[in-house]
């Protein structure tokens, strides 16, 4: 029986890259969402003439982790086997789509990595997250009982049967971190798959005081925190859920 997948890019004002980018998708998905989280330039113009690409529109825009829970929603509704999230800004390649939806097989959520592999064309990340991304990684690991290298890429595959289990609220950049609590909380299987590290615009805002990476590490560690009590998952105790890898060829 074929796998139906489902390929979902959350967008907000992404309108000199969204075109270029859904042509690129296209190539390795048959069954595109483009979730519109309230635009205000004219990404909305150009979808309307992707008449191949089915979009969800939020009236206002209400955040990274609001438009990925419509993208889950959707799925679900839909009842696609296999959920690809994919970002819209450049970073990710789209021909890496069908290794993710191959490597579902087995496990619950594959998430990709920049850091569980070096490719030949990797960019340095800015330091500032790559700061903030190590210090939440490793705290998520020792909290959870993970062996995550990476716990923000966006680029992930998801058991969409999976996704009807977890109880997400996060609205802004720290919904991943809600992400992997509730993962714990059930147990879930989760794979790295190493992606290379692509930064085409270094200075892409996370929104008002966020891009200030102290304040971003500190409201990180408060959504980690918070969602931690409302999962009801003590600090001395946490599930222990086995975190596989596949490395690709880099070509």
């Amino acid at each position: 029986m074929s796998i139906r997948s489902l390929t979902a890019l959350p967008v907000f004002n992404e309108a000199k890259h969204v075109g270029t980018v859904l042509d690129a998708v296209a190539q390795y998905a048959d069954d595109v969402l483009v979730v519109d989280d309230g635009s205000t330039d004219q990404t909305a113009r150009v979808l309307r003439t992707r008449t191949e690409v089915r979009v969800v529109r939020h009236n206002e825009n209400q955040g990274y982790g609001a438009a990925l829970r419509t993208a889950f929603a959707y799925a679900l509704e839909h009842r696609y086997d296999v959920l690809v999230t994919i970002d819209c800004d450049g970073q990710h390649e789209p021909r890496r789509i069908p290794l993710f939806v191959s490597a579902v097989g087995g496990v619950d959520i594959v998430s990709g990595s920049r850091y569980r592999h070096v490719f030949r064309d990797d960019d340095a990340a800015p330091e500032d997250r790559r700061r903030v991304n190590r210090i939440i990684t490793r705290e998520l690991n020792e909290q959870l009982q993970f062996q995550l290298t990476d716990a923000f890429c966006g680029f992930k595959a998801y058991q969409v049967a999976s996704l009807a289990r977890l109880q997400l609220t996060e609205n802004g950049y720290a919904m991943p971190i809600e992400l992997w609590v509730q993962a714990a909380l059930h147990n879930l299987q989760i794979r790295e798959l190493p992606v290379p590290r692509i930064y085409l615009d270094e200075s892409r805002s996370f929104g008002g005081a966020l891009d200030d990476p102290n304040h971003r590490l500190r409201h990180y560690r408060d959504v980690l925190q918070s969602s931690r009590q409302a999962a009801g998952l003590s600090t001395r105790q946490s599930p222990s859920p086995k975190v596989g890898s596949v490395c690709p060829c880099d070509s």
